[in-house]
Order: structure tokens, then sequence, then C-alpha cells
């Protein structure tokens, strides 16, 4: 059993590291300033640790790394648009945060910290799907400062010994991922539009693509990086390998939720990629990982949970 510093905890990933971490018998401590996390989001997960406080500040990461063998690093503005208007804050969230985590690690002696990383990275390279050594091509402050901490995690393990493994992330969705913000991923959005009966809006054409996973799959992808031997310093996508427009995803939920309304279009958002989709040849090799959950199971727990949550 090991000691687990779950950052971003309250959040929607972090929670369902949490609830996991939990099932198997760790010590599971969560940090949050309450952000974007919820209290509510931990509320049903018993004997996990809550410390309330802003890893921008030196202090509260050294604190609350004390005592800890593997950091889940999850804090971020998960938000490329809130970057676009903001990107002071997301900058202090994203980067001045995450080199607080590490330095409080390394001084620590934790034993491997693993860092929610980002497939925005990759911007928009034609080349499908996404390969860890394609070059990277931000278009947006928050892509660019998820590069930055991957690349801090690189350095860490080189300069420092620190043992950290960067997931990318593509699109995750899921219960608890929060619909009540313009920010929110797009998938809690349309759910939140279709079950209230009105009409979702699809920034562009809808033709973009995107590799959706299920919250399940990048759990259980985090949790093999903490002990996966070979994967020290690698930037490792996370993912299912597919992808699928946000037209087809609008109607596949439209089916599902059995909704009469149709979407409307508004105009492009700034900073969005075009296309995104994974190889997970490198996470399948590095950290014998596959998807646990297809896209439509994920789909329809998603739906049955915000139908509970919304009743």
């Amino acid at each position: 059993m090991a000691r687990y510093l779950v950052t971003g905890g309250a959040g929607f990933i972090g929670s369902h590291l949490a609830e996991e971490l939990r099932r198997r018998g760790h010590d599971v401590r969560v940090v949050d300033n309450l952000s974007t996390g919820k209290r509510a989001n931990l509320a049903h997960i018993e004997g996990v640790e809550f410390v309330e406080g802003d890893l921008a500040d030196l202090d509260v990461a050294r604190r609350v790394v004390d005592g800890i063998d593997v950091v889940l690093h999850q804090a971020a503005i998960p938000s490329v648009p809130k970057s676009v208007l903001d990107p002071v804050a997301s900058n202090r969230a994203n980067i001045d945060a995450t080199l607080n985590v590490l330095v409080a690690a390394r001084d620590a002696n934790v034993r491997r910290v693993v860092f929610a990383a980002s497939s925005s990275a990759y911007g928009n390279t034609p080349t499908l799907p996404k390969r860890e050594d394609m070059p990277a091509h931000p278009l947006s402050p928050y892509a660019l400062q998820k590069l930055v901490g991957e690349q801090y995690m690189a350095m860490f393990t080189a300069l420092y010994g620190l043992e950290t493994v960067s997931i990318r992330y593509f699109n995750v969705f899921g219960p608890r991922q929060d619909p009540s913000s313009p920010y929110s991923g797009v998938i809690s959005l349309f759910i939140k539009a279709l079950l209230a009966g009105t009409a979702p809006t699809i920034h562009g054409d809808g033709e973009q693509t995107r590799d959706f996973t299920y919250v399940a799959n990048v759990v259980d992808g985090v949790l093999r990086a903490v002990t996966a031997p070979d994967a020290a310093g690698r930037v490792i996508n996370v993912a299912t390998g597919g992808r699928i427009s946000l037209n087809e995803l609008c109607q596949t939920l439209v089916g599902i939720i059995g909704a009469s309304v149709q979407p409307t279009h508004g105009p492009d958002r700034a900073g969005d990629v075009k296309d995104s989709q994974a190889d997970i040849g490198l996470a399948a090799s590095l950290l014998g990982y596959a998807p646990v959950v297809p896209f439509d199971e994920g789909l329809r727990h998603t739906v049955a949970w915000y139908r509970t949550s919304q009743a």
C-alpha cells in the first residue's frame, strides 16, 4: 500500500483517480484550491484526506507532498478558451504550480510523479494519428503551458533523478465533468443541452474530429504509469486510438437520449485544433495499456449519470 497525493483531486479526473486508489486500498491525500473542483466530487469516497490550498504557493506544495510516495499531478485550469482570455492566470495554475510540485517532490524523495499532459500540444499537424515523437505545435497558452509542464517533468528526471511520466490526455469525458461552464468539455455541454430539450451549439462546421476517451480508460493508464519500469522521463498518449466528428457525436447523443432537437452552429473557437487522434502503441508497449471501456459504452454511462445528477 502506497501513499498518494492527487493534486486537483476534487476535479473531474482527479476525483476518479482518488476513488480508484481508495478502492485499491491506498492512502490518498487530495489538494485542491476549488477554483474548478468541488468537495462534492469526493463526498462518496471514504478515507480521503482533503487539503484546500493553491499549489502556486510553494509552501502549500511542500506541505502536501510531505510523506507522499507518488504524486498524480492533475491540478490545472484545463481550458483552451480560458487560457486565451487570461493567459497570466492560466500560466500561474499550469506552470508555476507544476514547478512547485516538482521541487517539493524532489526534496521529499517522492518515488514518481505522473503528470496530466494534453494532446493539445500537437496542434494542427496534419498527420494522424498523433505520435509522441512528432514535433509539438501548441496553438493556445494552455497547450504551450502543458507542453512546458512535460518538459519540466523530463528535465527533473534527467537532472535530479526524480521519476516522472507525462500522460497526454485526449478529450476525456465521463461522470462528474462539470457542464455548468461554457468552458466545459463538449460532451458534458451537449448532454446538458439535450437533456434540457435545448439545441446544443457546435463551434464551426462540426467536422472537426476528436479521440474522445472515457475517464475509466485514463484512470487505468495513469495508474499503470505509476509502476511501469521503463516509463520514467517519457511522454505517453492515453486514449482510444479512434476519432469521431462533433456532428457524429451529437447525433449519437441525440439517439441515446431520445432528444427531438438538433444542434446549431456557431463560430470557430480560437486555439482549437481541427483533428485529434492518438497513436496508443507506446502506451501498449510501456504500460500494457488498452482501452477498457469503448466509446459508445462510455457515452451511455455518462448520460445515465447526468440523468441522475440533474433529476
